[in-house]
């Protein structure tokens, strides 16, 4: 996403109705198991026995609630693909139906692909083997970026962090293969350099390439990759929006780098910046200039061209798109079988039309009262949040003041855009799913470039309808809900007030947390990276954040590898929209419960509404993770592993004590300065 801080978070949200009480399908209290305590592990004790009963499927990474609703959306999907593929012939001409159809038949035309085995790439190949000079290396970027393939480094739109009212143009860090720059340098992962090696040599052993040949141009792309690395920021480090954003005219940025016009640049992609762009980490730009010159030709030709297989592998014939998963899937993440095909032909239909099949998956699967009834839970939990802002006794009236200035200007949208993006301009053809692939992927590029000089429109998604998911996008100060996670489990039409808000109640609490969390919190409510903080309120507000890393920091995930701990600093967003989003959440339940006290008293399957509330929540976090998945994710993920999302919070608050009965020095239960109470 182009929005450097955009947080999308595997969290999910769903609608509530204020009310109801009444035993239903909502929660089965058979899967408590009762071998655990809720106030030794409150997540084994709801999830253990649903883990032990499922097992994560071969073609996945891991297994839980989260996972078992994507597969809900994506059989949903898929039907809908599959009915535009059969109708495409008689679809009206250019519609989104037709094109859809016919991309996603393109893409399963498997023979097809296999005849054609990597002929889509060679003009692109043969092109980077007559790269001799500094110059030559330059022109052919830009004429990949005006075709959509970026490489070295990103580029795009994004809100000024000056001027959140206004796209600009930025350019950041980019052109890794591994998850993190800490993959090149530390040796614990020299296992993954060289089997990173071996995939690449095998990527140009598949386009013809002599396997001594071979071995030598991967070794050349490692030493190239690296070499980027150790001057790109860490992704710790990434947090802090001055390590997103350097405002510069285009003058000052070709001082940085005298071997890359960026006028020409500019002009090469069809684009004007006008007083300047962001040329967002100073340092790496400089490193690339200096690579321009003292990096050898035949070093650049081995990395463009083993960056050039390794993207189209995907799209090309099977022998590229096995080695692709042998890589990216197996050895990365201990995926043990690759998914099938109309799974991925369905993630390239996303990728590339991703809105245009929103359109359809809203029209059959999300009525128009859902939305409806989400606003209202919406407004439940923010005004929640508001009335704890307003009582926070840690922070002064002026930051208070300031804090509520940013909560008016929330914008929550729900469900799907209430414009829908037009398609036309982009050709799709029923047999030719690589030039499908490469024709959207420039048609999204441009569509993302001709925003810039252009105000920021706080109405569009950065997210698709079919999405299990939700996020904050802190330049324009929005929250905002997929249509495809509001649904059970995180919402229950005829479920009692408590599963709603500890499902779907504490995303959207989480999700406007996020606007105060430690990134959040240094963006006002126009979008602005400006401070509106006092000096003394920030220094608290750091000190309670600092307990929430300290507390992250101690768990560790995995039996097998004792050191490796969760890193709290890297999660920190995350676990205080967490915190912040539950407590709103508990909340807001208390005041429905308020107006209903017969329903506030009555149990559901011998379980109080507080009791349920804290269940539901756990529930979303149930699941299990692949090892060598989990590794990659402690290293690069800004979430917290599943389980401790679970307890983390509750821990922290006296009412999960309360509801549960738990005593000082039980485990979910942090008391003293060991309790983290931010927002």
């Amino acid at each position: 996403m182009r929005h450097r801080i955009l947080k999308p978070l595997v969290l999910a949200i769903g609608l509530g109705l204020a009310g109801i009480a009444v035993a239903s399908a909502d929660f089965n209290a058979n899967e408590l198991d009762h071998k655990y305590s809720p106030c030794q592990d409150f997540n084994d004790f709801v999830n253990a026995k649903w883990v032990a009963a499922n097992p994560i499927p071969p073609d996945q990474t891991g297994w839980g609630s989260f996972n078992v609703l994507r597969e809900k959306s994506l059989n949903d999907q898929h039907a809908l693909v599959e009915a535009a593929e059969k109708g495409a012939a008689q679809a009206p001409s250019g519609s989104v139906e037709q094109k859809i159809g016919w991309l996603y038949a393109s893409g399963m035309d498997e023979a097809a692909i296999d005849k054609a085995g990597f002929d889509p790439i060679k003009p692109e190949l043969a092109a980077i083997a007559a790269l001799k000079t500094p110059k030559d290396i330059v022109a052919w970027l830009q004429q990949s970026f005006a075709k959509g393939d970026e490489r070295v480094f990103r580029f795009g739109s994004g809100a000024d962090f000056k001027n959140a009212k206004l796209q600009i143009a930025n350019a950041d860090q980019g052109g890794l293969s591994l998850p993190t720059t800490d993959y090149y340098s530390k040796p614990e992962y020299k296992d993954i350099r060289d089997a990173y090696v071996k995939h690449v040599a095998k990527l140009f052993e598949l386009t013809g390439v002599p396997a001594a040949d071979a071995a030598k141009k991967a070794a050349n792309v490692l030493a190239f990759e690296t070499r980027l690395a150790a001057h790109s920021i860490p992704r710790v480090e990434m947090r802090k929006p001055e390590n997103q954003y350097h405002f510069v005219s285009v003058a000052e940025a070709d001082k940085v780098t005298p071997h890359f016009d960026w006028n020409a640049f500019f002009k090469s992609q069809g684009v004007s910046v006008d007083k300047g762009f962001s040329l967002s980490q100073p340092k790496f730009f400089a490193e690339f200039d200096k690579m321009l010159t003292d990096v050898p030709a035949q070093q650049w030709r081995d990395y463009l061209a083993a960056h050039t297989i390794a993207g189209a592998a995907p799209y090309l014939s099977k022998p590229f798109q096995d080695e692709s998963f042998a890589f990216n899937g197996k050895t990365l993440s201990g995926q043990l079988e690759q998914q099938a095909r109309w799974k991925r032909v369905l993630g390239a239909v996303n990728h590339a039309m991703g809105q245009g099949l929103g359109q359809l998956y809203v029209a059959k699967y999300f009525p128009p009262a859902a939305k409806a009834r989400a606003a209202e839970l919406v407004d439940n939990v923010r005004n929640a949040l508001k009335v704890r802002i307003e009582h926070l006794d840690w922070m002064s009236d002026a930051t208070k003041a300031k804090a509520i200035a940013k909560w008016n200007t929330f914008l929550p949208k729900i469900g799907y855009p209430e414009t829908w993006r037009s398609w036309d301009g982009l050709t799709v053809k029923a047999d030719d799913y690589f030039a499908n692939m490469q024709a959207a992927r420039k048609f999204n590029y441009d569509y993302d470039i001709a925003k810039i000089g252009k105000p920021t429109d706080r109405m569009e998604w950065f997210m698709t309808p079919q999405t299990v998911n939700a996020y904050y996008n802190p330049t324009d100060n929005t929250i905002n809900f997929p249509a495809a996670i509001l649904q059970p489990p995180f919402f229950f039409a005829d479920g009692d007030d408590a599963i709603n808000y500890g499902g779907i109640g504490a995303v959207i609490g989480h999700e406007a947390s996020h606007g105060f969390d430690d990134q959040g919190s240094q963006f006002d409510g126009d979008g602005n990276n400006v401070n509106w903080w006092t000096k003394d309120d920030r220094a608290k507000f750091e000190a309670r954040t600092q307990k929430l890393v300290d507390q992250f920091d101690a768990y560790v995930p995995l039996a097998d590898h004792p050191d490796k701990h969760v890193n709290g600093r890297l999660t920190l967003g995350e676990n205080i929209g967490d915190l912040g989003g539950i407590n709103a959440a508990y909340d807001a339940l208390q005041m429905a419960l308020a107006k209903n006290p017969k329903e506030a008293a009555e149990k559901i399957d011998g379980y109080t509404q507080d009791q349920r509330f804290f269940l539901n929540w756990a529930r979303v976090w149930r699941g299990s993770t692949r090892e060598q998945r989990q590794l990659v994710l402690l290293a690069a993920d800004p979430h917290s592993p599943i389980q401790f999302r679970a307890i983390g919070a509750p821990s922290n608050m006296p009412a999960f004590a309360q509801a549960f009965s738990c005593k000082a020095g039980d485990k979910m239960v942090r008391s003293g300065d060991k309790q983290v109470k931010i927002w």
